[in-house]
């Protein structure tokens, strides 16, 4: 128990612990910005570095907002021992967590190492976007009609992706005030785990003249036991200032493209890819050792990874006119494979 708590009640304590509070605080602040003199951060420039310190201390502060929250709910627990054991636990779990924090930044900053530290902020003036099914991107068919069927194995079951271009369009001013709405084309994902829909998204995407897929957000419902759970991951270009990133390049070359933004919505969505290669052999399997699906031509591979799982990625298999034939977790060993598309008869 701390000094502070000790002494409810007596007024001059509470002013004094007060003081003492308002001090540490300030000690904090010149601490953090002594560093950041230090770092030169509060100078123009280094803008992804500063970036990736700012989602830190965002990180960390969210931690402590979950901690308290728990707390309090803990304290309104009828038993006593339902109490310390509900305390013990929101301990242990703000322990556990807190290097994640520091781990999501080496992440980030990886990332600016590759990219550079200048400020993320796509440049959509003098950008035209097209229908995307008059002229296909070859990777990303973006056609009304088009469906993929994918499924893995998982630890928790037998997962089942079907994937479906819609009819419907979805506008988006980007950049916001600017006047200019881009017509997305909308995709439908529906994830089943053993027969339960587990996620049901709505992702946006425009295609520039170029044949350059752009990420303009997603709405994602995520369901648990039957109920909407909740829509985490879910953004919006312009929202809260959410960008767009790339999501397939007209014509990708590894040789001239590493990594790339998919998306960028800071502590929510933060998608990124690096092209790997273009030539890979890709035989899709069923279980039954039937081979449904069999690409060997032209076949990209991408990585795909973000700052906020620092520990995973998965690569993934892209064959020309058809799109994502397989996905592969290499840690886990886990395969999403292609088992149906109206593209192949």
């Amino acid at each position: 128990m701390s000094r502070c708590n000790a002494t409810k009640g007596k007024k001059r304590r509470g002013f004094s612990c007060s003081l003492v509070v308002l001090t540490v605080f300030l000690g904090l602040f010149s601490v953090e910005k002594s560093w950041a003199d230090e770092k030169g951060f509060d100078q123009e420039g280094r803008y992804c570095s500063k970036t990736a310190y700012a989602a830190l201390n965002a990180c960390r502060n969210e931690l402590k907002d979950d901690y308290w929250i728990t707390v309090g709910n803990c304290n309104n627990l009828g038993e006593r021992e339902d109490q310390r054991t509900c305390l013990e636990d929101a301990k242990g779990e703000w322990r556990d967590a807190r290097p994640e924090c520091r781990a999501q930044l080496e992440a980030r900053l990886g990332i600016c190492e590759e990219l550079g530290e200048e400020q993320y902020d796509p440049d959509f003036e003098g950008v035209t976007f097209v229908d995307p099914a008059s002229d296909p991107n070859q990777y990303f068919p973006l056609v009304p009609g088009n469906t993929w069927t994918y499924e893995g194995e998982t630890e928790d079951g037998l997962e089942i992706i079907v994937v479906n271009v819609t009819d419907m369009t979805k506008l988006i001013e980007y950049p916001v005030g600017s006047g200019q709405d881009i017509v997305c084309t909308v995709v439908q994902d529906v994830v089943t785990l053993d027969g339960v829909v587990v996620e049901d998204t709505f992702d946006w995407y425009a295609q520039d003249l170029d044949g350059n897929v752009w990420y303009m957000g997603e709405i994602a419902k995520n369901y648990e036991d039957g109920e909407l759970a909740d829509v985490e991951g879910s953004w919006k270009a312009g929202q809260d200032s959410a960008k767009p990133g790339i999501v397939m390049f007209a014509d990708p070359d590894p040789d001239q493209v590493q990594f790339y933004r998919q998306e960028f919505a800071l502590g929510n969505a933060e998608d990124m890819g690096a092209l790997e290669s273009r030539d890979k052999v890709v035989v899709t399997i069923l279980d039954d050792n039937r081979v449904m699906f069999s690409f060997d031509d032209d076949v990209l591979v991408t990585r795909d990874f973000t700052p906020i799982e620092p520990d995973a990625y998965e690569l993934k298999y892209y064959a020309p006119g058809i799109g994502l034939v397989l996905e592969e977790n290499p840690d886990s060993g886990e395969l999403l494979k292609l088992t149906g598309t109206s593209l192949i008869p």
